[in-house]
C-alpha cells in the first residue's frame, strides 16, 4: 500500500477496511467472471454500477459532488488492488473513469457540468471515457483533426477517435477538438460529449494482444451536435492547457498501475516457484531463479521509492511534468521486464493463456505506449535538462 503520512490514524484505519473490502469484492464480482470478461473484450457494464454502490468509484470526489470525499490514497488503492490482481484490462479503463476524468471536471468545468456529470460517474450510471487519440495524431495531440463547428447555440463535431479505453460502454466522452484549425494548441477545445447524441458512433471493440477486458473502440462523430454549455469550462481554445495540466495524474496513475502490477507477476512467480519441481527440487531452489528474483524485487522496491516520492509531491501539489515523465518512463519499463523474467521461470507453461503470468506479460506492455510513449517521456525529461 502507498505510504499515507498526511493521513491521520483514523484515515489510514478506515484506507485498511476500504483495502480488505476492495479485496473481498474482487474475490466474490471479478475473479470468477474475469475469464469470460477477457473472451468478450471488455467487463460487464453492470460492474460499474456495483463499484459505484460500494463506493470504489470516484473515491476521492468531493460529497457534494455525489463522490465519497475520501483521500487520493482510496483511489490510488483501488488500482493497487486490481494490478495486483492481475486485471490490468479493466484497470486500463478504471483509472480513466476513476483517475483522470474527475480531475477535468473538477478543475476545469462549470459547476454545472461538475453538478451534472460527477454524481453519475461515482454511482456507475454514467461510465466516462476520454478522446484524444486519432489515427493520425497520437502523442503528438496538436495534430489532431476533429473539428467543432461553432453553430448559433450548439457545436457541431466531424472526425473520429481510435484506441478509446471504455469506449463501448462510454456515456461521457471528454472530446478534444479544434474549434480554430488555424490557431495550432490555442485552438484545441474540450467538449463534454453525452453519447445519446445523434451523429455519435462507435466502431468496433478493437482486437488487442493484451488487456482483453478492456475495451478499447473507434468513435466517429458525424454532424454531432453538441450543446454549448458542453464545452469545458465555458471557454474556447484551452483545452490543450487543460490536458497539459492534468497529465501528472493520468502519468501518476500508471506509474501506480506499473509498480502493483510488477507486484503481482513477482506474487506469482515466488509461488510458482515454490511449488514447481524439476531435477528432484522446486525450481526457486536454483540460483538462476534466486537471482532472477532477487533482481526483480530490488527493481521494484526502486520504482516504488520513486513511486512514493512521487505521490507524496502530487498531494503537496508540487508534481512536475518532468518528474511525473520519468516516474512513468521507469515504472512502465519496470513492470515489463519484471513480467518478461517473471514468464520465463514458468517456462512452457507461463506462455499458457490459464497462468495469470501470461495476463502480466502481455498487459504490461501498453503501459510503455499509453499516457505517451517512453519516447516521449524521454523527450520531455531531456528538455528539463536541455531545454528544447
Amino acid at each position: 500500500m502507498l505510504p499515507n503520512t498526511l493521513l491521520t490514524a483514523e484515515q489510514k484505519a478506515e484506507l485498511q477496511l476500504f483495502t480488505a473490502s476492495l479485496e473481498r469484492f474482487c474475490d466474490t464480482e471479478i475473479e470468477p467472471h474475469y475469464r469470460d470478461w477477457e473472451k468478450a473484450g471488455l467487463v460487464s457494464r453492470e460492474l460499474f454500477r456495483k463499484m459505484g454502490e460500494n463506493g470504489y468509484l470516484c473515491a476521492d470526489v468531493p460529497e457534494q459532488y455525489g463522490g465519497p470525499g475520501a483521500s487520493v490514497h482510496f483511489s490510488f488503492a483501488v488500482v493497487e488492488v486490481l494490478s495486483r490482481r492481475g486485471y490490468g484490462g479493466f484497470v486500463g479503463g478504471l483509472q480513466v473513469h476513476n483517475d483522470i476524468i474527475p480531475p477535468y471536471l473538477l478543475h476545469c468545468g462549470t459547476e454545472a457540468q461538475r453538478q451534472y456529470w460527477l454524481p453519475r460517474m461515482a454511482s456507475g450510471e454514467a461510465v466516462a471515457a476520454i478522446g484524444m487519440t486519432e489515427p493520425g495524431a497520437g502523442s503528438d495531440l496538436k495534430a489532431i483533426r476533429t473539428t467543432a463547428r461553432k453553430d448559433g447555440d450548439h457545436y457541431v463535431i466531424n472526425g473520429s477517435k481510435i484506441f478509446i479505453s471504455n469506449g463501448q460502454h462510454c456515456d461521457l466522452l471528454v472530446l478534444a477538438a479544434k474549434t480554430d484549425p488555424a490557431a495550432g494548441a490555442k485552438g484545441v477545445s474540450l467538449f463534454l460529449v453525452d453519447t445519446q447524441n445523434p451523429g455519435f458512433t462507435r466502431g468496433q471493440n478493437l482486437e488487442k494482444i493484451g488487456q482483453h477486458a478492456g475495451d478499447t473502440s473507434e468513435l466517429f462523430f458525424n454532424d454531432l451536435r453538441v450543446p454549448a454549455d458542453a464545452l469545458l469550462g465555458g471557454v474556447e481554445g484551452q483545452g490543450f492547457v487543460q490536458m497539459m495540466r492534468e497529465l501528472p495524474r493520468e502519468r501518476l496513475i500508471i506509474g501506480v498501475q506499473a509498480v502493483y502490477g510488477a507486484k503481482g507477476a513477482l506474487d506469482a512467480t515466488v509461488k510458482y516457484v515454490q511449488e514447481r519441481q524439476a531435477f528432484g527440487q522446486a525450481i526457486g531452489q536454483f540460483q538462476n531463479t534466486r537471482f532472477t528474483l532477487a533482481q526483480c524485487a530490488s527493481d521494484i522496491a526502486a520504482a516504488e521509492a520513486f513511486l512514493n516520492a512521487s505521490v507524496a509531491a502530487y498531494e503537496r501539489g508540487e508534481l512536475t511534468p518532468d518528474a511525473v515523465s520519468a516516474l512513468k518512463l521507469h515504472t512502465t519499463e519496470v513492470f515489463s521486464r519484471v513480467a518478461d523474467a517473471c514468464l520465463q521461470l514458468f517456462g512452457g507453461y507461463g506462455y499458457m493463456a490459464e497462468y495469470p503470468i501470461s495476463r502480466f506479460w502481455t498487459d504490461a506492455r501498453v503501459l510503455r505506449i499509453y499516457g505517451g510513449t517512453s519516447e516521449i517521456m524521454k523527450e520531455l525529461v531531456a528538455r528539463s535538462l536541455l531545454g528544447r
